[in-house]
């Protein structure tokens, strides 16, 4: 793990006890950061945020005393075995043999010696019969204490190349603890782990390890061979375009987006509909990204749409995805630039811990105002116009848990969809949904986090999953927006060609 500077990204959510779910959200928080192993141990590189202002920040110093504190770095060190986990330390007692997806496992119970002192493990491991590498444990850490409280966590490893198991998820839960003596806490969370290939040493030889034959016989083919005029507007688009590079290769870099793949075709797919139905010609053609990261958001960066990993992963249909990128799309056909101080290469360097500080994409509040009144537009006359309602039940779910999903609702670049307890976005879509029916399991406004969309945590590659949906038998089980627990599909480097499945068995 040395050499690997990945990504960890940290969603959180406390829990209420409620009449019709059980239990719901009842406040949230989030954090992302790259991971660094040196010879002092952990150390967390925290991306900074964007700063609030001075009464957020006093109101948030205030609900510290009141609130747990969680910590980026305890988070991170769920990841790993504390370093005293050996054979002098600790007992294993042998319990059977289990599969994990296609990896069969020896499966053990931890037993610390009984001299040990200082913080131990206490739980489960589960070890692959080859290389018998742990690529699962499921437990907790003791002694807790007043001033150090560590949660149940079940973390698992992923075989992402030869020989080589490498953490990727980890769920964290408490039902009801009670800490610091008078409180109690009960909360769930998923940390994902992503970009191990971003930082390999020697990872920017290629480029000059390139080699070009040369070839008398090749020819510029293109539409302007050996001219070089080009119309004002043209140039206009092409520099604007060339922000819109910058910025996409330097977020990906960053490891915050995915590169082109699969998702991002399917989501060209819904644009072309709209594009097509309402004779839109535009130049240069509209692309679409995905970024990584859990908080529900989308924007545009020039001609290229951007639509978040979790706003996929709750999106109940395509009617909802349709509305969300007819927004986005709106902007485009209404020309709201890209700011062309990114066309100079320069503004591009920086950590990639200030990757959120340094690119401002956000929108004004007249033009987000404009985008909502033209999308309306283009979804009236586009395939998805019959099926607007259920976009307009999302919305209205959304409203209902925004103001206790604040980080979820927070974006990283783009506008708000929600803010407190009320949705400002294509609002005028709730009007003609349907009432809410909590009961009803029928009736699906979102789903929960981790539903359609999974990371390879080696490329940052994305892909939908491929699992049938689960028969809802209670409300509960639906879990709108919710965290979930993970449990991947194992399976060895090379013995499939298919991407990694990834199985949340609570879904619907």
């Amino acid at each position: 793990m040395h050499k690997f500077s990945p990504v960890v990204e940290t969603y959180i959510q406390g829990m209420k006890p409620d009449q019709t779910f059980g239990e719901t959200p009842d406040g949230d928080t989030y954090f992302i950061g790259r991971l660094v192993l040196d010879e002092k141990g952990i150390e967390d590189k925290i991306y900074e945020q964007k700063k609030l202002n001075l009464g957020t920040r006093f109101i948030e110093r205030i609900n510290t005393f009141y609130k747990m504190n969680y910590v980026p770095l305890g988070f991170m060190q769920l990841l790993f075995l504390n370093v005293n986990f050996d054979k002098q330390h600790y007992d294993l007692k042998y319990l059977h043999q289990e599969f994990l997806g296609a990896v069969r496992t020896r499966v053990y119970d931890v037993m610390y010696k009984p001299h040990l002192k200082g913080t131990h493990f206490v739980g489960r491991i589960w070890v692959e019969d080859q290389g018998f590498n742990i690529v699962r444990f499921n437990g907790a850490y003791e002694p807790r204490t007043r001033s150090h409280f560590y949660f149940h966590f079940d973390s698992w490893r992923v075989n992402l190349q030869p020989d080589m198991w490498l953490p990727s998820y980890v769920y964290t839960e408490e039902t009801d603890t009670r800490y610091m003596m008078v409180r109690h806490l009960t909360m769930k969370g998923q940390s994902r782990i992503w970009g191990y290939s971003l930082m390999l040493p020697g990872g920017n030889g290629e480029f000059s390890d390139i080699e070009v034959e040369p070839n008398d016989n090749v020819e510029d083919q293109s539409d302007n061979a050996g001219h070089n005029e080009v119309i004002p507007l043209r140039s206009q688009r092409m520099w604007e375009r060339e922000a819109e590079n910058n910025v996409l290769d330097r977020l990906q870099r960053a490891g915050v987006l995915a590169p082109p793949g699969d998702v991002s075709k399917v989501l060209e797919t819904v644009v072309n509909n709209l594009v097509v139905t309402n004779n839109l010609v535009l130049d240069p053609e509209v692309r679409c990204r995905v970024m990584l990261t859990t908080p529900l958001e989308s924007f545009t960066i020039g001609h290229t749409i951007v639509v978040s990993r979790g706003m996929l992963d709750v999106l109940p249909d395509e009617a909802s995805l349709a509305a969300v990128l007819a927004h986005e799309l709106a902007h485009i056909v209404l020309g709201h630039r890209i700011d062309t101080r990114y066309s100079f290469s320069d503004r591009m360097l920086f950590p990639d811990e200030e990757a959120f500080r340094k690119i401002a994409l956000a929108r004004k509040d007249n033009e987000e105002q404009e985008a909502d009144k033209k999308a309306l537009v283009l979804l009236q006359n586009s395939p998805y116009k019959d099926k607007l309602p259920q976009a307009g039940l999302f919305l209205k779910a959304l409203q209902e848990r925004a103001g206790d999903l604040k980080s979820l609702i927070s974006p990283h670049y783009g506008n708000r969809i929600a803010r407190k307890d009320s949705v400002v976005r294509l609002a005028e879509l709730e009007q003609s949904s349907p009432a809410l029916k909590d009961s009803d399991v029928q009736q699906i406004p979102a789903l929960p986090l981790g539903a359609r969309v999974q990371i390879d945590p080696w490329s940052d590659k994305l892909y939908l999953m491929k699992v049938k949906p689960l028969p809802l038998y209670s409300a509960r089980d639906k879990m709108e927006f919710e965290v979930t627990p993970v449990f991947p599909d194992l399976v060895r480097f090379g013995n499939a060609q298919q991407q990694p499945v990834v199985a949340e068995k609570q879904n619907p």
